[in-house]
Protein backbone atom coordinates (compact mmCIF):
# COMPACT_ATOMS: atom_id res chain seq x y z
CA UNK A 1 0.00 0.00 0.00
CA UNK A 2 2.81 2.05 0.57
CA UNK A 3 4.42 2.10 -2.67
CA UNK A 4 1.11 2.30 -4.07
CA UNK A 5 -0.01 5.97 -2.87
CA UNK A 6 2.78 8.07 -4.16
CA UNK A 7 1.44 6.65 -7.43
CA UNK A 8 -2.25 7.50 -6.69
CA UNK A 9 -1.19 11.12 -6.14
CA UNK A 10 0.97 11.48 -9.12
CA UNK A 11 -1.83 9.78 -10.87
CA UNK A 12 -4.46 12.16 -9.36
CA UNK A 13 -2.44 15.59 -10.03
CA UNK A 14 -1.64 14.25 -13.89
CA UNK A 15 -5.73 14.34 -14.03
CA UNK A 16 -5.94 17.48 -12.40
CA UNK A 17 -3.04 19.41 -14.63
CA UNK A 18 -4.70 17.64 -18.03
CA UNK A 19 -8.13 18.32 -17.10
CA UNK A 20 -8.00 21.81 -15.52
CA UNK A 21 -8.81 24.84 -17.70
CA UNK A 22 -7.73 26.95 -14.89
CA UNK A 23 -4.31 28.94 -15.81
CA UNK A 24 -2.67 27.09 -12.57
CA UNK A 25 -0.63 23.87 -13.27
CA UNK A 26 0.46 21.27 -10.73
CA UNK A 27 2.51 18.50 -11.12
CA UNK A 28 3.52 16.06 -8.51
CA UNK A 29 7.10 14.16 -8.26
CA UNK A 30 6.75 10.61 -7.13
CA UNK A 31 7.62 11.14 -3.64
CA UNK A 32 9.88 7.86 -3.81
CA UNK A 33 12.45 9.52 -6.45
CA UNK A 34 12.21 12.77 -4.03
CA UNK A 35 13.31 10.34 -0.89
CA UNK A 36 15.73 8.86 -2.58
CA UNK A 37 17.62 12.20 -3.92
CA UNK A 38 17.07 13.63 -0.32
CA UNK A 39 18.62 10.41 1.00
CA UNK A 40 21.58 11.10 -1.20
CA UNK A 41 22.12 14.62 -0.27
CA UNK A 42 20.41 16.15 -3.27
CA UNK A 43 17.47 18.78 -3.81
CA UNK A 44 13.98 17.49 -5.89
CA UNK A 45 11.17 19.50 -7.30
CA UNK A 46 8.36 17.99 -5.89
CA UNK A 47 5.59 20.08 -7.59
CA UNK A 48 4.92 23.04 -9.38
CA UNK A 49 1.91 25.59 -9.63
CA UNK A 50 1.90 28.30 -12.47
CA UNK A 51 -0.19 31.43 -12.74
CA UNK A 52 -0.39 34.19 -14.24
CA UNK A 53 0.02 35.35 -18.33
CA UNK A 54 2.11 34.23 -21.39
CA UNK A 55 5.32 35.99 -21.31
CA UNK A 56 4.39 36.73 -17.50
CA UNK A 57 4.39 33.58 -15.59
CA UNK A 58 4.35 32.98 -11.54
CA UNK A 59 6.35 30.16 -10.67
CA UNK A 60 5.16 28.54 -7.51
CA UNK A 61 7.93 25.47 -7.00
CA UNK A 62 8.46 22.75 -4.15
CA UNK A 63 11.67 21.47 -3.18
CA UNK A 64 12.86 18.82 -0.90
CA UNK A 65 16.01 18.94 0.72
CA UNK A 66 18.12 17.49 2.92
CA UNK A 67 19.59 20.83 4.39
CA UNK A 68 21.44 21.12 7.57
CA UNK A 69 22.20 24.50 7.50
CA UNK A 70 24.04 26.84 5.62
CA UNK A 71 26.98 23.94 5.07
CA UNK A 72 24.20 21.96 3.08
CA UNK A 73 21.05 23.55 1.55
CA UNK A 74 19.36 23.93 -1.34
CA UNK A 75 20.47 27.28 -2.79
CA UNK A 76 18.00 27.66 -5.93
CA UNK A 77 15.67 26.39 -8.19
CA UNK A 78 15.30 27.09 -11.83
CA UNK A 79 13.55 26.81 -15.20
CA UNK A 80 15.40 25.78 -18.22
CA UNK A 81 14.69 24.85 -21.60
CA UNK A 82 14.81 21.70 -23.31
CA UNK A 83 18.09 22.15 -24.86
CA UNK A 84 20.03 23.67 -21.25
CA UNK A 85 19.21 26.95 -21.23
CA UNK A 86 18.40 28.86 -18.40
CA UNK A 87 15.51 31.08 -19.05
CA UNK A 88 14.90 31.75 -14.89
CA UNK A 89 16.34 30.94 -11.57
CA UNK A 90 15.06 31.82 -8.24
CA UNK A 91 18.09 32.28 -5.66
CA UNK A 92 17.03 31.06 -2.34
CA UNK A 93 18.72 33.16 0.79
CA UNK A 94 18.52 30.50 3.63
CA UNK A 95 18.79 26.76 4.52
CA UNK A 96 14.80 25.51 5.08
CA UNK A 97 16.06 22.98 7.93
CA UNK A 98 12.89 23.16 9.49
CA UNK A 99 10.66 23.83 6.62
CA UNK A 100 10.84 20.52 4.70
CA UNK A 101 9.24 20.50 1.74
CA UNK A 102 9.56 24.11 1.24
CA UNK A 103 7.55 26.06 -1.81
CA UNK A 104 9.09 29.27 -3.18
CA UNK A 105 7.78 31.58 -5.91
CA UNK A 106 9.31 33.71 -8.87
CA UNK A 107 9.29 35.39 -12.20
CA UNK A 108 7.75 36.40 -13.94
CA UNK A 109 8.91 33.45 -16.43
CA UNK A 110 8.95 34.90 -19.72
CA UNK A 111 7.92 31.69 -21.64
CA UNK A 112 4.56 31.35 -23.93
CA UNK A 113 1.98 28.96 -22.72
CA UNK A 114 3.37 26.12 -25.07
CA UNK A 115 7.26 26.09 -24.67
CA UNK A 116 8.63 23.15 -22.79
CA UNK A 117 10.45 23.63 -19.91
CA UNK A 118 12.20 21.55 -17.00
CA UNK A 119 12.28 22.76 -12.96
CA UNK A 120 15.05 21.72 -11.33
CA UNK A 121 16.59 22.58 -7.85
CA UNK A 122 20.09 23.05 -6.93
CA UNK A 123 21.95 22.15 -3.67
CA UNK A 124 25.19 24.44 -2.59
CA UNK A 125 27.26 21.18 -2.14
CA UNK A 126 25.99 18.26 -4.63
CA UNK A 127 25.18 20.36 -7.28
CA UNK A 128 22.09 19.66 -9.48
CA UNK A 129 18.98 16.80 -8.59
CA UNK A 130 18.12 14.54 -11.25
CA UNK A 131 14.47 14.26 -10.23
CA UNK A 132 12.44 17.60 -11.93
CA UNK A 133 9.49 17.97 -13.73
CA UNK A 134 8.98 18.42 -17.37
CA UNK A 135 6.00 20.28 -19.79
CA UNK A 136 4.35 23.51 -19.86
CA UNK A 137 2.06 25.78 -18.97
CA UNK A 138 -0.41 24.56 -21.78
CA UNK A 139 0.19 20.76 -21.61
CA UNK A 140 0.97 20.30 -17.91
CA UNK A 141 3.76 18.92 -16.26
CA UNK A 142 4.91 15.44 -15.69
CA UNK A 143 7.81 13.41 -13.70
CA UNK A 144 11.10 13.53 -15.41
CA UNK A 145 14.88 12.10 -14.38
CA UNK A 146 17.82 14.63 -16.35
CA UNK A 147 21.03 13.21 -15.97
CA UNK A 148 23.44 15.22 -13.40
CA UNK A 149 25.17 16.63 -15.73
CA UNK A 150 23.01 18.07 -18.14
CA UNK A 151 23.56 22.11 -18.81
CA UNK A 152 25.52 21.92 -15.51
CA UNK A 153 27.67 24.60 -16.98
CA UNK A 154 24.71 26.90 -15.62
CA UNK A 155 26.23 26.23 -12.02
CA UNK A 156 28.29 29.13 -12.78
CA UNK A 157 25.45 31.38 -14.28
CA UNK A 158 24.06 34.49 -12.38
CA UNK A 159 22.27 35.07 -10.43
CA UNK A 160 24.33 33.79 -7.69
CA UNK A 161 23.77 33.20 -4.07
CA UNK A 162 25.43 36.14 -2.22
CA UNK A 163 25.37 34.23 1.17
CA UNK A 164 23.94 31.85 2.87
CA UNK A 165 21.62 34.04 6.11
CA UNK A 166 20.92 30.77 8.16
Amino acid sequence: MKTFLPHLYLFIACIFCCCSTDKVEDALIDTTDAARESADGIASVTEVKISGDENAYSFSVTVSSPDTGCEQYADWWEVIDTDGNLIYRRVLAHSHVEEQPFTRSGGPVAISKTTEVYVRAHMNNTGYGTAVLEGSVANGFTVAQLDKTFAETLENSAPQPDKCAF
